[in-house]
């Protein structure tokens, strides 16, 4: 491979005194992504990544395959409304899944079914926007199913402006409205509300999130500021009444919710994205609903609590209120403070509480409740009795994977419906059936994929403190019994000693209190079939054990994720799966983080690595993107002491010359409105100027000023942003940093 040849970068002499600490930033100019000069560079960088990029081997091969795996497509769990249902399904050829709707004339039909009755198409993408860059970001239909509020976005921006839809002619009725990013939608039933609209039905509301227009906020902040707003279907937006939140932080974040009955209004807020909120109820029937009278449920408290209104009167709250692992409780909505909480579930001591239905149908011999937990970052469903909460039996999955969240009738029912998925099964729906206690696959993704064999096993580690960490490593090879995904959760072990070290990728994220939980992936598969090894660790400040799991890598605390990894890696070697000249890291957003960090930290213990859409200046990070709202979960650069958690790993501050890098791949995507691609662009030139120069031990055609053998480049996508974009386009994604990691880890079967 030819060598490559870095282009210029200015080096500014910024050297500013923060709260006694001397912070250095030579790069800033690189944050102007509008300058000439940052423009000049990208295009260099663009060119370069473009050299390297068609002369690594087996990047066709390697997208192909991906493209042939992920047509297995995708399916979602039904939402029910009366006799209809909503449901996304994506099939080998579609690049976005599609929003159906579907009504069955017979509800007591038999099931399962091998496809809805009398199905029809509500939303596709591709058919709004051909180009593909146009995301559906959420859905909700109205309690009736006579409307669907849905929000889209352009480009990856993520700014989801909000319509409504008349389900029965597929025409929009309202909107669009602007400034609804994140935003929950909360209907009324239609007996709640006033007289007919100019436009739409009777008497159609519903309660939303919307930010505040930028002239009305300081400049800079347009990204916060929300409030809770009632809206009359058919009305201008202008006209919405403002419900809840004035005169409250800036970075706060609300959720709203209404019961079936249209009775009770649960409103919670969280500043930013810390693990904690406070929550109010209102009843609607003792107040007019564009006047809530709230009454505080939780507030200031140091937990994370939701609560909903069963159909039987009772309020079920889901909390981890002194219980870390989390547990259900029920309350009366005249008391539903903390004091008159009852534990219906509690905290288990080796599972996590994921969710619940409940099943209470007539057809029933009793109201039964469906418990979904994750043990390890693995998923099973219990059944317990409504009235007691006595654990009765449990529901039979596949394998051991992941399941989605439980769907019920929200009127109800015997029925219930949940995605189940593993490293080898593209996801099915099943139907659990509260008379029999049977479970049946309901639906499946469509498309029809040869997937390779892999063995997938769960090792237990200990980190640096002493702490056991678990990790999922999947290798080629027939599934064992008792393996993730094909049968157990720590069932025999491959052979250490029959292992060859192959090129292996480990992967990461360890923050904000995120699973890393088994799930189909067609470049995992690709890779694996190839012959590498692909090794997911559940870093501590993930939530695979519970919020003193997280808690444990957020703020101060933060360097024990660092140290987890480097112990999975370290692990990886020592078990033969690897070596330090094999093996490649992975990661994006805070997984980003966490990879720049690793480089930083032990250069020498990594070949490669992949590190996209990162953080990577955590002293400037809250300047810019969404940073504000995450400074709980890293610290803020404005107190002194936490100004100095960030800087002891800020992995832009801590590149130094001279240092033998991994080769170091950066995938940014310019509308990225979460984390501003600057962190890469920083990141990139700094790291690019460190390893210039000669290194000591490598030829020096592997090292004279302005290139290396061991390349730091940068890969950027237009129209795109953090979350959703079509399939053709992440498989190209895939492809490119797949082959990347292999040419710089020596893949079998990929570099020839």
């Amino acid at each position: 491979m030819a060598e490559l040849h870095y282009p210029d970068a200015r080096r500014l002499d910024i050297a500013e005194e923060i709260s006694g600490y001397v912070v250095r930033d030579p790069y800033r100019w690189l944050e102007d992504p509008g300058s000439a000069e940052t423009r000049a560079w990208l295009a260099d960088q663009d060119a370069l990544f473009a050299e390297h990029a068609v002369s690594l081997p087996g990047r066709d091969l390697l997208a192909a395959r991906i493209n042939e795996l992920v047509r297995a497509g995708s399916v979602s769990s039904p939402v029910w409304r009366g006799d209809r249902q909503f449901f996304l399904r994506r099939t080998s050829d579609q690049e976005h899944a599609v929003l159906f709707t579907a009504t069955t004339e017979d509800e007591a039909a038999d099931y399962p079914q091998t496809a809805p009755p009398r199905e029809r198409v509500l939303l596709d993408p591709m058919v709004i926007d051909p180009s593909g860059v146009t995301t559906l970001d959420a859905w909700q239909p109205d309690k009736e199913g006579h409307l669907l509020a849905y929000q889209l976005s352009e480009g990856g921006d993520e700014e989801s402006m909000l319509r409504v839809m008349d389900v029965a002619t597929g025409q929009d009725v309202d909107g669009p409205i602007d400034r609804c990013r994140y935003s929950a939608v909360a209907w009324l039933p239609d007996t709640t509300m006033g007289p007919r609209t100019s436009r739409g039905p009777r008497g159609k509301a519903f309660y939303y999130v919307r930010r505040l227009p930028a002239d009305a906020v300081p400049p800079g902040e347009d990204q916060y500021h929300r409030r809770v707003y009632l809206h009359r279907v058919g009305t201008p937006a202008t006209q919405d009444i403002l419900i809840f939140g004035e005169g409250m932080e800036k970075t706060y974040y609300y959720g709203v919710s209404v019961s079936r009955d249209g009775r009770w209004l649960v409103v919670s807020a969280s500043l930013g994205t810390a693990p904690r909120n406070d929550l109010w109820l209102a009843d609607l029937t003792a107040s007019d609903e564009a006047a809530p009278q709230f009454r505080v449920v939780q507030q200031g408290v140091d937990a994370q609590t939701g609560m909903h209104a069963g159909r039987d009167g009772r309020l079920y709250v889901f909390t981890d209120a002194g219980a870390p692992r989390g547990r259900l409780a029920v309350a009366d909505p005249a008391q539903p403070g903390p004091a008159s909480w009852q534990d219906i579930i509690p905290e288990r001591s080796d599972a996590v509480l994921a969710g619940f239905a409940i099943l209470d149908g007539a057809e029933l011999h009793r109201p039964l409740m469906l418990v979904s937990w994750k043990r390890h970052a693995i998923s099973e469903i219990t059944v317990h009795d409504l009235t007691t909460g006595e654990q009765t039996g449990m529901v039979p999955l596949p394998g051991l994977g992941s399941i989605g969240g439980i769907s019920e009738r929200p009127q109800g029912g015997h029925e219930a419906w949940f995605g189940y998925t593993d490293n080898t099964t593209p996801v099915i729906i099943q139907r659990y059936d509260g008379r029999t206690g049977e479970v049946q696959p309901w639906a499946r993704a469509p498309g029809s994929v040869q997937v390779p064999q892999v063995r997938t096993e769960q090792v237990t580690y200990k980190s640096k403190d002493g702490t056991l960490v678990r990790m999922l490593v999947v290798s080629a090879g027939e599934p064992g019994a008792g393996e993730p995904g094909a049968g157990g959760e720590d069932g025999a072990q491959s052979d250490p000693a029959a292992r060859s070290p192959r090129p292996t990728i480990l992967y990461g994220y360890g923050g904000f209190g995120v699973s890393m939980n088994p799930g189909y992936s067609a470049s995992i598969l690709a890779w694996v079939e190839a012959g590498g090894v692909y090794a997911i660790a559940a870093l501590r400040g993930g939530g695979e054990e519970g919020e003193e799991w997280h808690r444990a890598g957020m703020r101060e605390r933060k360097q024990n994720v660092f140290d987890d990894f480097h112990a999975a890696a370290e692990r990886l070697i020592a078990d033969g799966w690897t070596t330090s000249r094999q093996l490649a890291i992975s990661g994006g957003s805070n997984g980003g983080l966490l990879v720049g960090t690793a480089i930083t930290q032990r250069p020498g213990l990594y070949a490669a690595a992949v590190c996209s859409a990162p953080l990577l200046d955590m002293v400037r990070y809250e300047r810019f993107g969404l940073g504000e709202t995450w400074n709980d979960e890293f610290g803020t650069a404005a107190d002194p002491e936490q100004l100095g958690w960030l800087l002891g790993y800020s992995p832009y501050h801590h590149v130094r010359e001279g240092t033998a890098y991994p080769a170091v791949l950066f995938s940014v995507f310019d509308s990225d409105t979460r984390v501003d691609p600057m962190h890469a662009r920083k990141m990139c030139a700094a790291l690019q100027h460190a390893s210039s120069a000669a290194l000591p031990g490598e030829s020096a055609s592997a090292g004279g000023p302005g290139h290396a053998a061991r390349p730091v480049l940068l890969r950027r996508e237009s129209s795109a942003g953090h979350g959703a974009r079509a399939v053709s386009r992440s498989v190209t994604v895939a492809a490119d940093t797949l082959a990347f990691a292999a040419f710089h880890t020596g893949h079998p079967g990929i570099r020839r």
